[in-house]
């Protein structure tokens, strides 16, 4: 089992930035792939970006491609998602994933999630 927690969420106008933080607890966090997923209201759930057991790879959706950076911090057991040039479209519920298979951008590859933090960008 691994147990995730996120943080970092809130209100923001747009241009503006955030930084998510997901940590983890239980079973090791550096063995697990992660990513970030996004759910706006009304819409379903949608990814966002994710990062490979060692940082060496990353993958974003386009929309979010050279705004939002994720980096994780095995030591630490803790993964973020650096949000810059927040928009409306932004806002959502934001939910961290964890991987055991590896890389994924597709949400049923993921094992665990955490409960999510919300988002919102006002104009």
């Amino acid at each position: 089992q691994v147990q995730l927690v996120e943080s970092g969420g809130g209100p923001v106008q747009a241009g503006g930035s955030l930084r998510l933080s997901c940590t983890a607890s239980g079973r090791a966090f550096s063995g697990y792939a992660m990513g970030w997923f996004r759910q706006a209201p009304g819409k379903g759930r949608e990814f966002v970006a994710a990062i490979s057991v060692s940082s060496i790879r990353t993958y974003y959706t386009p929309s979010v491609k050279g705004r939002f950076t994720i980096s994780r911090d095995n030591a630490k057991a803790t993964l973020y998602l650096q949000m810059d040039s927040l928009k409306p479209e932004d806002t959502a519920v934001y939910s961290c994933a964890a991987n055991i298979e590896g890389l994924s951008l597709s949400e049923s590859d993921y094992d665990y999630w955490g409960q999510g933090t919300q988002v919102t960008v006002s104009s």
